[in-house]
Protein backbone atom coordinates (compact mmCIF):
# COMPACT_ATOMS: atom_id res chain seq x y z
CA UNK A 1 0.00 0.00 0.00
CA UNK A 2 2.99 2.31 0.36
CA UNK A 3 2.96 3.26 -3.34
CA UNK A 4 -0.65 4.43 -3.24
CA UNK A 5 -0.15 6.22 0.08
CA UNK A 6 2.93 8.01 -1.26
CA UNK A 7 1.04 9.21 -4.34
CA UNK A 8 -1.82 10.41 -2.18
CA UNK A 9 0.58 12.22 0.14
CA UNK A 10 2.32 14.01 -2.73
CA UNK A 11 -1.01 15.36 -3.98
CA UNK A 12 -2.00 16.55 -0.51
CA UNK A 13 1.41 18.19 -0.05
CA UNK A 14 1.20 20.02 -3.37
CA UNK A 15 -2.30 21.22 -2.51
CA UNK A 16 -1.03 22.59 0.80
CA UNK A 17 1.88 24.33 -0.90
CA UNK A 18 -0.37 25.96 -3.50
CA UNK A 19 -2.82 27.15 -0.87
CA UNK A 20 -0.42 29.86 0.18
CA UNK A 21 0.34 28.29 3.55
CA UNK A 22 3.98 28.60 4.56
CA UNK A 23 6.22 25.53 4.41
CA UNK A 24 6.80 25.37 8.17
CA UNK A 25 3.10 25.74 8.99
CA UNK A 26 2.10 23.19 6.33
CA UNK A 27 4.52 20.60 7.72
CA UNK A 28 3.31 21.28 11.25
CA UNK A 29 -0.30 20.79 10.13
CA UNK A 30 0.59 17.54 8.37
CA UNK A 31 2.21 16.03 11.46
CA UNK A 32 -0.46 17.29 13.86
CA UNK A 33 -3.60 16.52 11.83
CA UNK A 34 -2.53 13.34 9.97
CA UNK A 35 -5.72 13.09 7.90
CA UNK A 36 -5.31 13.75 4.20
CA UNK A 37 -8.97 14.15 3.32
CA UNK A 38 -9.58 16.49 6.26
CA UNK A 39 -6.50 18.54 5.39
CA UNK A 40 -7.53 18.98 1.77
CA UNK A 41 -11.11 19.84 2.79
CA UNK A 42 -9.89 22.45 5.28
CA UNK A 43 -7.35 24.14 2.99
CA UNK A 44 -9.73 26.19 0.80
CA UNK A 45 -11.67 27.28 3.88
CA UNK A 46 -8.50 28.43 5.65
CA UNK A 47 -7.32 30.23 2.51
CA UNK A 48 -10.70 31.98 2.18
CA UNK A 49 -10.63 33.11 5.81
CA UNK A 50 -13.68 31.06 6.82
CA UNK A 51 -14.72 31.11 10.50
CA UNK A 52 -12.97 28.55 12.65
CA UNK A 53 -16.22 26.72 13.46
CA UNK A 54 -16.80 26.14 9.74
CA UNK A 55 -13.34 24.60 9.38
CA UNK A 56 -13.91 22.40 12.42
CA UNK A 57 -17.38 21.31 11.24
CA UNK A 58 -16.07 20.43 7.78
CA UNK A 59 -13.16 18.35 9.03
CA UNK A 60 -15.44 16.66 11.56
CA UNK A 61 -17.89 15.59 8.84
CA UNK A 62 -15.09 14.34 6.59
CA UNK A 63 -13.59 12.34 9.45
CA UNK A 64 -16.79 10.76 10.79
CA UNK A 65 -15.84 7.47 9.14
CA UNK A 66 -13.25 7.01 11.86
CA UNK A 67 -16.09 6.61 14.35
CA UNK A 68 -17.19 3.52 12.43
CA UNK A 69 -13.58 2.28 12.37
CA UNK A 70 -13.33 2.78 16.14
CA UNK A 71 -16.42 0.70 16.82
CA UNK A 72 -14.87 -2.15 14.86
CA UNK A 73 -11.53 -1.84 16.66
CA UNK A 74 -13.09 -1.75 20.12
CA UNK A 75 -13.25 -5.54 20.77
CA UNK A 76 -9.58 -5.87 19.82
CA UNK A 77 -8.23 -3.05 22.02
CA UNK A 78 -10.82 -2.64 24.81
CA UNK A 79 -8.47 -4.30 27.31
CA UNK A 80 -5.76 -1.67 26.84
CA UNK A 81 -5.41 1.40 29.09
CA UNK A 82 -7.31 4.49 27.91
CA UNK A 83 -4.14 6.47 27.21
CA UNK A 84 -2.81 3.73 24.97
CA UNK A 85 -6.09 3.50 23.07
CA UNK A 86 -6.03 7.27 22.52
CA UNK A 87 -2.49 7.01 21.15
CA UNK A 88 -3.51 4.17 18.83
CA UNK A 89 -6.53 6.15 17.61
CA UNK A 90 -4.23 8.88 16.30
CA UNK A 91 -2.64 6.32 13.95
CA UNK A 92 -5.91 5.08 12.45
CA UNK A 93 -6.21 5.30 8.68
CA UNK A 94 -8.24 3.95 5.80
CA UNK A 95 -5.56 1.58 4.54
CA UNK A 96 -4.69 0.45 8.07
CA UNK A 97 -8.31 -0.44 8.72
CA UNK A 98 -8.68 -2.36 5.45
CA UNK A 99 -5.52 -4.36 6.12
CA UNK A 100 -6.46 -5.02 9.74
CA UNK A 101 -9.93 -6.42 9.05
CA UNK A 102 -8.46 -8.56 6.29
CA UNK A 103 -5.96 -10.05 8.73
CA UNK A 104 -8.37 -10.27 11.70
CA UNK A 105 -11.97 -10.55 10.44
CA UNK A 106 -13.03 -11.80 13.88
CA UNK A 107 -11.63 -11.15 17.35
CA UNK A 108 -9.60 -14.09 18.64
CA UNK A 109 -8.10 -14.05 22.15
CA UNK A 110 -4.35 -14.50 22.11
CA UNK A 111 -3.73 -12.94 18.68
CA UNK A 112 -1.26 -10.08 18.64
CA UNK A 113 -3.71 -7.51 17.30
CA UNK A 114 -1.82 -4.52 18.70
CA UNK A 115 1.49 -5.57 17.16
CA UNK A 116 -0.06 -5.96 13.72
CA UNK A 117 -1.87 -2.61 14.02
CA UNK A 118 1.28 -0.78 15.09
CA UNK A 119 3.43 -2.42 12.41
CA UNK A 120 1.05 -1.32 9.69
CA UNK A 121 0.28 2.10 11.21
CA UNK A 122 3.90 3.14 11.78
CA UNK A 123 4.88 2.26 8.21
CA UNK A 124 1.85 4.11 6.87
CA UNK A 125 2.57 7.16 9.03
CA UNK A 126 6.21 7.28 7.92
CA UNK A 127 5.41 6.92 4.21
CA UNK A 128 2.63 9.50 4.43
CA UNK A 129 4.74 12.11 6.22
CA UNK A 130 7.68 11.62 3.86
CA UNK A 131 5.42 11.95 0.81
CA UNK A 132 3.40 14.93 1.99
CA UNK A 133 6.48 16.84 3.14
CA UNK A 134 8.05 16.16 -0.25
CA UNK A 135 4.92 17.56 -1.90
CA UNK A 136 4.98 20.63 0.34
CA UNK A 137 8.64 21.35 -0.40
CA UNK A 138 8.36 20.59 -4.12
CA UNK A 139 5.26 22.77 -4.32
CA UNK A 140 4.54 23.90 -7.84
CA UNK A 141 7.11 21.50 -9.31
CA UNK A 142 4.54 18.66 -9.34
CA UNK A 143 1.68 19.50 -11.73
CA UNK A 144 -1.87 18.34 -10.97
CA UNK A 145 -2.03 16.83 -14.49
CA UNK A 146 0.03 13.87 -13.27
CA UNK A 147 -3.09 12.57 -11.52
CA UNK A 148 -1.17 11.05 -8.61
CA UNK A 149 -4.18 11.21 -6.29
CA UNK A 150 -5.97 8.66 -8.45
CA UNK A 151 -3.21 6.13 -7.73
CA UNK A 152 -3.94 6.32 -4.02
CA UNK A 153 -7.66 5.91 -4.61
CA UNK A 154 -7.12 2.89 -6.86
CA UNK A 155 -4.79 1.25 -4.31
CA UNK A 156 -7.43 1.59 -1.59
CA UNK A 157 -10.17 0.38 -3.96
CA UNK A 158 -8.15 -2.71 -4.88
CA UNK A 159 -7.64 -3.56 -1.22
CA UNK A 160 -11.33 -3.02 -0.48
CA UNK A 161 -12.36 -5.40 -3.24
CA UNK A 162 -10.42 -8.21 -1.57
CA UNK A 163 -12.84 -7.94 1.38
CA UNK A 164 -15.90 -8.70 -0.77
CA UNK A 165 -16.08 -12.42 -0.09
CA UNK A 166 -19.84 -13.04 0.00
CA UNK A 167 -22.98 -11.88 -1.84
CA UNK A 168 -24.02 -9.72 1.13
CA UNK A 169 -20.72 -7.82 1.17
CA UNK A 170 -20.95 -7.21 -2.56
CA UNK A 171 -24.47 -5.86 -2.21
CA UNK A 172 -23.38 -3.66 0.71
CA UNK A 173 -20.56 -2.26 -1.44
CA UNK A 174 -22.97 -1.51 -4.28
CA UNK A 175 -25.40 0.15 -1.86
CA UNK A 176 -22.60 2.31 -0.46
CA UNK A 177 -21.40 3.29 -3.94
CA UNK A 178 -24.92 4.23 -5.08
CA UNK A 179 -25.54 6.22 -1.90
CA UNK A 180 -22.24 8.09 -2.29
CA UNK A 181 -23.06 9.05 -5.87
CA UNK A 182 -26.67 9.98 -5.07
CA UNK A 183 -25.59 12.21 -2.17
CA UNK A 184 -22.58 13.70 -3.98
CA UNK A 185 -24.11 17.19 -3.97
CA UNK A 186 -24.16 17.35 -0.17
CA UNK A 187 -21.68 19.85 1.33
CA UNK A 188 -18.58 19.00 3.35
CA UNK A 189 -18.30 15.55 1.74
CA UNK A 190 -21.27 14.29 3.72
CA UNK A 191 -21.93 11.80 0.93
CA UNK A 192 -19.18 9.66 2.49
CA UNK A 193 -21.09 9.56 5.77
CA UNK A 194 -24.33 8.75 3.91
CA UNK A 195 -22.59 5.89 2.07
CA UNK A 196 -21.26 4.42 5.34
CA UNK A 197 -24.67 4.69 7.00
CA UNK A 198 -26.38 3.02 4.04
CA UNK A 199 -23.90 0.12 4.00
CA UNK A 200 -24.15 -0.37 7.77
CA UNK A 201 -27.95 -0.29 7.60
CA UNK A 202 -27.95 -2.93 4.87
CA UNK A 203 -25.53 -5.05 6.87
CA UNK A 204 -27.78 -4.93 9.94
CA UNK A 205 -30.85 -5.85 7.88
CA UNK A 206 -29.01 -8.67 6.15
CA UNK A 207 -27.78 -10.02 9.47
CA UNK A 208 -31.30 -9.99 10.93
CA UNK A 209 -32.75 -11.64 7.82
CA UNK A 210 -30.23 -14.48 7.99
CA UNK A 211 -31.90 -17.60 9.43
CA UNK A 212 -30.71 -18.62 12.87
CA UNK A 213 -28.71 -21.85 13.08
CA UNK A 214 -30.84 -24.85 13.92
CA UNK A 215 -30.51 -26.18 17.44
CA UNK A 216 -29.39 -29.78 17.78
CA UNK A 217 -31.17 -31.77 20.47
CA UNK A 218 -28.95 -33.92 22.61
Amino acid sequence: MAIGIAAWGLVAGVAMAKSGMGVALAIFMSVLVYAGSAQIAALPLIAAGAPMWVVWATTLCVSLRFVAFSFHYRPYFAHLPRRRRIALSFLMGDTNFALFIRRFPQFAPGDRHEDYFLGCAVVTFGVWQLAIITGIVAGHGIPASWGLGFAGTMALLALTCTQLRSPSTWVAAVVAACAAVAAYALPMKLNIVVAIAAAVAFGVLADRARPAPAKVDK
